[in-house]
């Protein structure tokens, strides 16, 4: 009698202790109407998280701070991943009407140590290195010293680090015009070695580029790294300074003008492209297709997100209870409501944009969390019986 009597327990038990014991994740704690709840912290232990209600006044809220966001026109100064710090003087940049910073419009290259130099005397080919297919640069053309001099005939040793050709073309006209009437002569680059930048990560052609006479912008060099690779996330590429890495995010110049996106490289800059991975949202609960989902450069909605997973399942779900669970720029958690019991509230959520490592979660039916109970119960329930009308040695027959 003990082993049958335990299955009308264990029922008892369940109708008692309700959804408190039923499988799988469910929002209990999100169901009683509160504005905040408190959830676990990674660094703070607990910490309160408030939820807020998806509906019209926040969509037209979350538009507002977006059109705010789009016509700041306060130069771009980096954002440090080492703590804070400013990329470039905030007055290296014009406004996002201006075409070009101010700092790339007065960039001019100047000449280091390892470059070559073309140096033409006209009238005087005793004086030119001759030039040809068969020739490499070096060989054709002037190197600058590593202490930063170059040689030249007639007018000697001669220091050009630092200098424009602009600056060694009238050098050189001085020193010759002693020995030459009426000096004629032209000075370029035939090899540009002194400066490089480094770019790594999800571009197409990985490694050093040489800085030129052209602005080295960022747009620049990841052209010259042969473009994005299909694996490239936009929204995030980082900058490593003097020691300091800098997050910068190319698709707000791409999208929305933003030009202080597209900062002017320095000698030495490393410049990484970090992959999608890091682009993925969450779905999970009762949907059809629960998974990770890529937040294509930034734009994915609560709709299409539930669109990729399928949809909820129509089954099990409780299109009332859909929630959006955050983490906030300062790292606290943030929680968003969605009441889909009416399929109008779809058009809400077709106009909520989700984020980076969001995760969407789609309650369970109080009447599917009982059913679960139960099967599990009537399981064990079985499972006892079974028992109970089988001979053991240690019953020796009877179950009474």
């Amino acid at each position: 009698m003990m082993i049958k009597n335990s299955g009308a327990c264990l029922l008892l038990l369940a109708a008692l202790s309700g959804c408190a014991v039923a499988p799988g994740m469910h929002t209990t704690g999100l169901q009683r109407g509160s504005s905040s709840v408190m959830v676990q912290d990674g660094e703070n232990g607990q910490t309160e998280a408030r939820i807020q209600q998806i509906d019209a006044n926040l969509i037209v809220k979350l538009k507002q701070e977006k059109k705010a966001h789009l016509n700041n026109k306060t130069p771009f100064t980096g954002v440090s991943t080492r703590g804070t710090g400013p990329l470039v003087n905030n007055q290296g940049y014009v406004n996002k009407a201006g075409v070009m910073t101010r700092e790339e419009a007065k960039y001019v290259y100047r000449v280091g140590p390892a470059d070559i130099l073309s140096i033409i005397v006209w009238e005087h080919p005793e004086l030119t290195i001759p030039a040809g297919a068969e020739r490499s640069a070096e060989q054709a053309g002037t190197v600058v010293e590593n202490d930063g001099t170059i040689y030249f005939p007639y007018a000697g040793v001669l220091n050009v680090e630092g200098k424009t050709l602009p600056e060694i073309r009238q050098m050189l006209t001085y020193k010759l015009d002693q020995y030459i009437e009426d000096v004629k002569l032209d000075v370029r680059m035939a090899q540009y070695n002194h400066k490089r930048v480094y770019v790594t990560g999800e571009v197409n052609d990985q490694g050093v580029q040489a800085i030129t006479n052209v602005p080295p912008t960022l747009v620049e060099v990841i052209n010259g790294a042969g473009g994005f690779a299909p694996t490239a996330d936009t929204q995030l590429l980082t900058l490593t300074r003097d020691e300091q890495t800098y997050r910068i995010d190319l698709q707000a110049l791409y999208e929305n003008g933003d030009v202080s996106q597209n900062v002017l490289l320095h000698p030495g800059d490393v410049v990484n492209v970090w992959d999608k991975e890091n682009t993925k949202m969450y779905v999970m609960g009762e949907v059809n297709n629960p998974g990770s989902y890529y937040v294509n450069k930034g734009r994915k909605s609560l709709a299409e997100a539930l669109s990729d997973a399928g949809g909820v399942d129509q089954k099990s779900s409780n299109p009332g209870q859909i929630y959006v669970f955050r983490n906030n720029p300062e790292g606290q958690p943030e929680i968003f409501h969605l009441d889909a019991s009416s399929a109008e509230a779809m058009i809400l959520a077709d106009q909520f944009p989700l984020q980076r490592r969001d995760v969407v979660y789609v309650d369970s039916a109080s009447i599917v969390r009982w059913n679960r109970i139960i099967q599990n119960i009537t399981g064990t329930m079985s499972t006892l019986n079974q028992a109970s009308q089988t001979d053991f040695p240690l019953f020796r027959g009877n179950s009474q």
